[in-house]
């Protein structure tokens, strides 16, 4: 992991992870096992996602990293969960055949879930701005970060310069520089995710920044169906594709009348 902080993962917290990793206590035991996994938190995370719905902006991978706080501190539901819940039966040779490469695609995917995680963070920002008129610099923030925050990294650099090029950048990951770490990232994205799901070991924050990649890089996602079932239940309505703006409603059941509406207010 040293090794990643000389690269472009370069930041405070994956350097005090490695120190983490490698300290051992006063009987020269490695210190981190005796940690009881239960985390804590302050409410930052949970502010953020309150943030996050209010606008309507899917910062995915903070909500995730909140809910497994949550997750890791129902310790004894936990304990007894491992005993009666079945886990998945491989062959972890056969899913990491050789350990170098598939500690190098771990590299790669954390590089990419933190493109992804950024980016969500300054789309909720860049809502706020709008919302309030704010005239925020966002490459000043990415540079304001590098000095004494705990997120301080290397990578806000290449935030600033993104931000520089463009100021009214509507996603970090439609920047070049970005779009073509993800390419270059992809793979091992996907073989790093896959991998842990086959062994069953849990990476909320990771698979999800790779679900959100996948949504906002598709021309067409299947929402269409969650309208149609609220337009069902709920008489919510629905837009057509050929017809953007204009909201109706189906007569699902054969009963009730039909709805129309050039607002959404139903």
């Amino acid at each position: 992991m040293e090794e990643w902080n000389n690269r472009e993962l370069d930041s405070f917290l994956i350097e005090i992870t490695a120190k983490i990793l490698k300290f051992r206590d006063d009987k020269g035991e490695h210190i981190l096992p005796k940690i009881r996994d239960s985390a804590g938190q302050k409410g930052t995370g949970k502010w953020t996602c309150f943030a996050a719905q209010e606008y309507g902006i899917p910062v995915t991978l903070i909500g995730e990293a909140v809910f497994a706080r949550c997750l890791s501190a129902l310790k004894d539901e936990r304990m007894l969960a491992s005993t009666r819940l079945s886990k998945p039966i491989v062959d972890r040779i056969q899913i990491i055949p050789n350990k170098n490469d598939f500690i190098k695609h771990v590299s790669k995917a954390l590089y990419a879930s933190k493109i992804v995680s950024y980016a969500q963070g300054f789309m909720l920002m860049a809502e706020a701005n709008r919302k309030f008129d704010w005239k925020l610099n966002f490459g000043a923030i990415a540079l304001m970060w590098r000095g004494g925050c705990i997120i301080r990294s290397r990578f806000l650099g290449d935030i600033k310069k993104a931000f520089d090029k463009k100021c009214d950048l509507a996603n970090l990951l439609l920047d070049d520089f970005f779009a073509k770490a993800i390419e270059d990232a992809q793979k091992s994205w996907r073989i790093a995710v896959t991998s842990a799901i086959h062994l069953g070991i849990p990476t909320p924050a990771m698979s999800s920044a790779l679900s959100f990649y996948d949504g906002y890089s598709r021309k067409v996602l299947p929402a269409n169906l969650l309208q149609a079932q609220r337009d069902y239940f709920g008489a919510h309505t629905y837009e057509l594709m050929e017809s953007p703006g204009v909201w109706v409603h189906t007569n699902w059941t054969g009963k009730g009348g039909r709805v129309t509406s050039n607002a959404y207010n139903v």
